[in-house]
């Protein structure tokens, strides 16, 4: 189930003006992937005046030679050579720039992984129908739907650095999560620059003395 994310048609709807400065590759490559840029917005019957917020993929100075990668808002990627006065270039927000048009999600797209006990038809329905009821009939929809039935055990989920296994009792290894179904673990993402690690579940013993 997901809200629905409209596509976008048009010359330059859905957008608002905002303030940015065009940054040159040597700025780029300073920035990381948790800094918000604009690109242009590689979608089909946009203006190709128009800019979607995004981020890039990895690091600016991991880009080395050739174009940096920025991935959009709306899930499109898009490669850009900043210096190049042909293209859009990319733009960071700044109340000294000049006014450019971004484009606007028309909705948010919603991958979930629902637990639903028992997992009956009538459960599965009486969740869609609550979710309508609160957004609207002609917002909610059904994209896509799978079902899978979660096995009767648990294991426990953890982190740890992605280059080389490291001891059980390394401090170095994160708990993400503890008591958890093995068919949610497929549905998460690691830490950047770590691994999953997943184990049969152990319940807690608590050793604390008591009185």
């Amino acid at each position: 189930m997901v809200y629905q994310n409209d596509a976008i048609k048009g010359e330059c709807v859905n957008t608002e003006k905002l303030t940015a400065r065009r940054l040159t590759a040597e700025e780029t490559a300073e920035l990381g992937p948790q800094d918000s840029v604009f690109v242009p917005a590689s979608m089909d019957g946009v203006s190709p005046d128009c800019y979607a917020p995004a981020f890039l993929t990895k690091p600016g100075k991991s880009f080395e030679g050739g174009s940096f990668i920025a991935r959009t808002a709306f899930g499109e990627e898009v490669h850009v050579l900043p210096d190049n006065a042909e293209e859009g270039g990319i733009w960071i927000a700044d109340k000294a720039g000049e006014a450019i048009e971004v484009l606007q999600s028309a909705g948010v797209l919603l991958n979930l992984a629902l637990f639903v006990p028992g997992g009956n038809k009538e459960s599965l329905e009486s969740l869609y129908s609550a979710a309508r009821e609160a957004f609207g009939a002609g917002v909610v929809q059904r994209w896509s739907e799978e079902v899978v039935e979660v096995p009767d055990v648990k294991v426990d989920l953890y982190e740890e650095p992605a280059r080389g296994r490291k001891n059980a009792n390394n401090q170095n290894r994160d708990r993400r999560a503890l008591d958890i179904f093995p068919t949610r673990v497929r549905f998460l993402e690691p830490s950047e620059g770590w691994k999953f690690v997943v184990e049969p579940h152990k319940e807690i013993v608590d050793e604390t003395p008591t009185i």
